[in-house]
């Protein structure tokens, strides 16, 4: 799930490392991808490109959408980046920093403990009311029903083909986090303009049929890599109706593009499970004034106020309407990880004053509440949640809520050194205290750092082969199966991580590990053919990484500008003599440059700058099949506007000089 780090109120600041620059080995590779775009008379670029880290930028507070309240819901149309050398203002920032963890990631922020809550906190929330009887959908047509037949028959055939995983991460769920860059459905899967979606071949068993080159789209993609399932955390990408459309961003999939979607990976064989927030993490909805009254906080639109009914009211209304396109569903995601700040509300402080009342049952009594809606609404539907806010709670007080006979808790952890033993004996606690089964939850991407741009894809193997470590250390009619997550943000209001089509060699990797009980050269191979790749590199950023998947140009363009442009900018603007000896911004200011210097370092800043505009709108073309404008546009902003627009005022700079010279 997602690890959220508040910028001024963190609850538990002494616990998060910040990530630390690396040096890229290998690096030395890409150059050869990029000698022809950087000056040729540029000798001063030299190794030092190769090892510069670059400075960590500045975490924002908005973007495509995610900048907060009623405002940020109509944003401003993206400007396209040029097709010149000029390049157009937009906001500061600074350059991309490669970085890799130097603790245990994200895992390392904690939630608040509720020793911390005052001890006069939020009164009982009463369960729900009676729940209507079970709702029907209103596309119930016969495209669901060749739908569901295709899909039971798939089914049927994998099941006779597959050969039985040595492991128990028999449901393997990968995780789309849609609340930053979520992908275009075309990009999904081909959904066509006029309503219609384009097929491709049907694959049967990842393990027995393996193609050739890599699948045009990505849902037949991650079926071919090892996945069983889909873990769709929507946000405010859904189609939301009234009087919940104002939780839909302008980017949000439409209700055909949905359908289509959820048909087609019905047919592959995809067991789809919806997530929507319920309890924390709830700043796509409170961030809007109508809404904003439901907070826990009234300063904070993290968690929703347990006690209001109207909040409850608001969590049926999401829950409902995101069930009415899903059919035939097992599971339903209700979220409820970091609950930052419950039990001080003021409701809830008054609440806590009560005799017996502790912030651990004000959390599981809206639990209980929420699992309890959508266990007698939609009977043969069991609700998933985050772990995180229940291992802190005694055996007794969770055996006692009722909780563990509702849902089944999903536990997460992104470290690559994992603890196994610890997690067999939470699992053995759970166990005792009456759930089940339960979850895993790993990570492909998104887990590294807040402002990640490139997968270390080493890191994730290693989080993903501990959990199978824990999976053969415990009974296994308990393991119901694994979600792959792939964090687009740690909250709503952080910057974007790693972007989906940069982390597929991560994903195939660590799915190909699950599926097969452990890594090993043969497994190597089979994401080597399956993503058209021959240069798998897994303890470093890949130097070269080309391939056929969907999306890889997108990766080779990401991967040149995360270890060359801000380096080569730096280098030519602060360790050329000719600059900051003759052309320092004391000269850029007065407009004075000697005639002969200018010669020295003039035509290399041309070129350096007329070179990375075209990777650039390289790059935003390959982005443009993929992603809405927003994206692009925050995309650009935060890792290449700050060392192009330097690049361009000294080019600019200059101009006006050797004109004022004249």
């Amino acid at each position: 799930m997602q690890r959220c780090q508040l910028l001024t109120h963190s609850p538990s600041p002494n616990t998060f490392k910040p990530a630390v620059p690396i040096v890229v080995p290998g690096a030395r590779h890409l150059h050869e991808l990029v000698e022809q775009r950087l000056p040729a008379s540029g000798q001063h670029f030299g190794d030092s490109i190769l090892s510069a880290a670059g400075a960590p930028r500045q975490e924002t507070a908005g973007q495509c959408d995610h900048s907060g309240g009623d405002e940020a819901h109509s944003p401003q149309p993206p400007t396209a980046l040029p097709l010149r050398v000029r390049v157009p203002q937009c906001a500061a920032g600074s350059g991309t920093t490669i970085t890799q963890p130097s603790h245990s990631h994200r895992t390392a922020i904690r939630r608040p403990s509720f020793t911390r809550c005052p001890s006069s906190l939020p009164p009982v929330p009463a369960l729900l009311p009676p729940p209507p009887p079970h709702r029907r959908g209103r596309h119930d047509g016969a495209m669901r029903s060749t739908c569901r037949a295709q899909a039971a028959g798939l089914e049927r055939r994998e099941e006779r083909e597959r050969p039985e995983p040595s492991s128990a991460m028999r449901q393997r769920l990968v995780h789309l986090d849609m609340k930053g860059a979520p992908p275009r459905a075309a990009y999904l899967a081909e959904v066509r303009g006029d309503g219609r979606m384009e097929r491709s071949t049907r694959l049967g068993s990842a393990r027995a049929h393996r193609p050739s080159a890599a699948p045009r789209q990505v849902l037949p993609l991650l079926r071919a890599m090892g996945a069983t399932g889909l873990l769709l955390e929507y946000e405010d990408a859904f189609p939301y109706a009234a009087p919940l459309e104002a939780l839909s961003a302008p980017h949000a999939y439409s209700w055909t593009e949905l359908t289509e979607l959820l048909g087609r990976a019905a047919e592959l064989g995809l067991e789809v499970v919806p997530l929507v927030q319920s309890f924390g993490h709830m700043e796509f909805a409170l961030k809007h004034e109508q809404f904003a009254h439901l907070r826990e906080v009234k300063m904070f639109p993290n968690a929703l106020n347990p006690h209001k009914e109207e909040a409850r009211a608001l969590v049926r209304a999401m829950i409902d309407r995101v069930m009415e396109l899903h059919r035939d569903l097992r599971w339903f995601h209700i979220g409820c990880d970091e609950v930052y700040y419950l039990g001080e509300g003021e409701e809830s402080k008054q609440w806590l004053q009560q005799e017996g009342n502790t912030p651990e049952k004000l959390c599981l009594s809206h639990i209980k509440a929420v699992a309890s809606y959508v266990a007698s609404s939609y009977p043969t539907v069991t609700p998933i949640v985050w772990d995180d806010m229940l291992r802190g709670i005694s055996e007794e007080t969770l055996a006692e809520s009722g909780v563990p006979q509702l849902v089944q808790p999903m536990i997460w952890d992104y470290a690559a050194d994992l603890d196994v033993e610890g997690k067999v004996l939470l699992i053995e606690k759970y166990r005792r205290c009456g759930f089940s089964k339960v979850w895993f939850a790993s990570a492909f991407k998104g887990a590294t750092g807040v402002n990640q741009s490139l997968t270390l894809i080493g890191h994730h193997l290693k989080n993903n082969l501990q959990w199978l470590k824990v999976a053969s250390s415990i009974p296994a009619d308990v393991l119901q199966g694994i979600a792959l997550t792939g964090w687009q943000r740690y909250d709503h209001f952080s910057v974007l991580c790693e972007l989906f089509p940069v982390a597929i060699p991560s994903l195939a990797v660590c799915l190909q590990a699950l599926e097969n009980g452990g890594y090993s050269e043969r497994v190597k191979e089979n994401v080597e053919k399956l993503l058209g790749m021959s240069n798998l590199e897994l303890d470093t950023f890949m130097s070269t990484s080309t391939g056929t998947f969907p999306g890889s140009n997108i990766l080779t363009l990401v991967t040149e500008v995360s270890f060359y442009l801000k380096s080569s900018v730096d280098e030519l603007l602060e360790r050329n003599r000719y600059v900051t000896g003759w052309f320092s911004p004391y000269h850029r200011k007065r407009k004075i440059i000697h005639p002969i210097i200018m010669h020295h370092f003039q035509p290399d800043a041309v070129s350096l700058l007329s070179k990375w505009n075209t990777v650039v709108q390289d790059l935003q073309a390959a982005m443009e099949q993929v992603f809405h404008k927003c994206t692009i546009e925050e995309w650009m902003e935060e890792n290449v506007h700050p060392s192009l627009e330097k690049l361009q005022q000294v080019v600019d700079d200059l101009d006006k000089a050797i004109k004022a010279q004249n």
